[in-house]
């Protein structure tokens, strides 16, 4: 295993408990409430696919238990790359961190393309200035704007400092928070239980079925938990108790499961099934319409739009500034180029790395949407394997290092960790299983392929240049633990000054002695 150095973290702690909270919940809830909602009542009923969202949070539960033990113990820039490397070393902690910064670089990617397209449902005669095709799928001069300037603003917002970026989560979390509960409110004054029981679940007599529906639904939930994990990457600048921080991100997990669940059973209390399968296939934006139905109101359709346009910008935001430590952390390994390990002068922030993966978000509107979403399948097959690396590094510490200071300590650790590794191995098999529902295609095989190939390119690159430093873990202690340290150092240099002194003065001693006349 490489060599370990230890600093005091080059990063500002700025951001207290509730911008943590909000970041992470921000990265969980994005569009998928406003779109899919419909999808997953048609697969599993309503209260079914409630359900399958409880139990698919029991799942990301046990992932999230394990990060928090993790992050309170080594809370450092890079999260997943610190905890894979004390447990694995660093050909696992590669493997592991260069998947999480793929998975969180196609979400930016995505929500670049996302922005525009929910603008068109606002403002039907948006698309202007008609350019070309890409796979089916047509690009206008004004969606381009709109993605591309929109990446330029969300890139100077991170590069400007994380609590700049924090405070921008905070303002829209709380509008996706408000559109949200004023959905529930409103479902549960003017709605009925006559409407929601017939599509309780799906229509069968079987209990088999039923089961296996719920089922469906839980299998895909995973997938919109992703966020959680930006905690992590960002806990060098958190300046929040250590225990507290693993609190805090089991928190996120849990509102997010809540919310989603809360606005399912809101949008059946509304709408019936065929009010439901007629927005399918007219908007595809059911939760909308039930908003607008509950309130007598085509414009409130649009305080639910506005709320899903900031769940994008805040997963965008929580991605990028993900994304970006991540990369940061390997740089400062010499896993990939240094060039990326470079910090803003002024706000402290990996300026190149959130160059890079800007850049990608202004580059990728340009490949149309359709590639953009096997981008996001490949990535998100990407955080699953750094989930289940970090629940297996999880288990590792716990024999490797049973002394390690735990400020947030799991009980049942066994129960807990092979849980994760479980439930977190079955996402990644139901992306290569045949026909399991989220099988990668093979424009998404050839994505995760080209992004192996790059990151095979960058370790024998990084090997070659910077030879045993190649994979030097940078470990972070604090500034009290780093006095003692120097206070110790000058304690022994001085102590070593003493003892030469003494030699020396002994030699001259005895060469008086033996040249005295």
């Amino acid at each position: 295993m490489a060599s370990v150095e230890t600093t005091t973290s080059s990063f500002d702690r700025v951001l207290g408990a509730w911008d943590i909270l909000v970041i992470a919940f921000g990265a969980m809830i994005g569009w998928g409430w406003v779109v899919s909602t419909g999808s997953w009542i048609h697969d599993g009923g309503v209260l079914g696919a409630a359900l399958g969202f409880c139990i698919g949070g029991v799942m990301i539960f046990f992932v999230g238990l394990t990060y928090a033990e993790l992050t309170s113990a080594m809370p450092q820039c890079g999260g997943e790359h610190v905890f894979s490397y004390r447990a694995m070393g660093p050909i696992g902690s590669f493997i592991c961190t260069w998947a999480i910064v793929l998975g969180y670089a196609s979400v930016v990617c995505f929500e670049a393309c996302a922005l525009p397209t929910i603008i068109t449902y606002i403002f039907p005669n948006f698309l202007q200035g008609y350019l070309y095709t890409v796979a089916g799928f047509k690009i206008y001069a004004s969606w381009l704007a709109v993605a591309v300037g929109m990446s330029i603003i969300m890139t100077f917002v991170n590069i400007r400092g994380v609590k700049a970026a924090a405070k921008l989560q905070t303002i829209l979390t709380v509008i996706i928070g408000a559109a949200g509960i004023l959905l529930v409110v409103v479902s549960v004054i003017t709605g009925s239980t006559d409407t929601l029981m017939p599509q309780a679940f799906i229509a069968s007599d079987d209990a088999s079925v039923t089961i296996k529906a719920v089922l469906a639904v839980a299998v895909t939930t995973p997938f919109y938990f992703i966020g959680f994990d930006v905690i992590p990457q960002a806990a060098e600048e958190i300046n929040v108790p250590l225990k507290k921080i693993g609190k805090i991100l089991i928190l996120s997990v849990v509102c997010a499961v809540l919310f989603y669940a809360l606005v399912i059973i809101a949008v059946g209390l509304v709408l019936t099934n065929t009010e439901i399968m007629a927005s399918e296939s007219g908007t595809g934006l059911v939760t909308a319409d039930a908003m607008a139905k509950a309130m007598n109101s085509a414009t409130m359709a649009k305080v639910i739009i506005i709320g899903g346009m900031c769940g994008i910008i805040t997963s965008w935001n929580s991605f990028l500034m993900g994304g970006s430590r991540a990369l940061y952390s390997m740089a400062e390994s010499y896993m990939v180029p240094r060039f990326f390990a470079k910090l803003h002068p002024v706000y402290k922030t990996p300026v190149n790395a959130l160059y890079l993966i800007g850049f990608l978000s202004v580059i990728a509107p340009f490949a149309g949407r359709k590639m953009l979403v096997w981008i996001v399948d490949a990535g998100n097959f990407g955080c699953c394997l750094a989930y289940c690396m970090v629940a297996m590094s999880f288990l590792i510490l716990r024999k490797k290092e049973p002394d390690l200071e735990r400020p947030f300590k799991v009980s049942h650790y066994k129960l807990v960790g092979w849980l994760a590794v479980i439930l977190s191995g079955f996402m990644v098999a139901l992306y290569v299983i045949p026909n399991s529902g989220a099988t990668l295609v093979w424009q998404e095989w050839a994505m995760a392929g080209g992004w192996c190939v790059l990151g095979l390119i960058f370790g024998v690159a990084c090997k070659r240049e910077y030879g045993e430093r190649f994979g030097l873990l940078v470990d972070i202690i604090s500034d009290k633990d780093a006095a003692a340290l120097q206070s110790s150092d000058e304690e022994i240099s001085e102590a070593l000054d003493h003892a030469i002194d003494a030699a020396i003065n002994k030699i001259l001693a005895e060469r008086n002695l033996t040249t005295a006349p």
